[in-house]
């Protein structure tokens, strides 16, 4: 039985590891996208916009 207790945790690692792979390749895309998409767009605005400010 100690052979079930040892072999165990990797198992479940290797299943919560597939599960995370899963849950990125999901949510790649679609409607998603455009919403990281936009959040990424906004915060690179504000950044630039403050460097803009700071030079000025």
């Amino acid at each position: 039985m100690d052979y079930i207790a040892a072999l165990t945790p990797p198992i479940v690692m290797a299943v919560a590891f597939t599960a995370l792979i899963v849950t990125i390749v999901k949510s790649q895309g679609g409607a998603n996208k455009a919403k990281e998409d936009a959040a990424v767009d906004a915060a690179i605005a504000r950044a630039e916009s403050a460097r803009q400010k700071k030079n000025s």
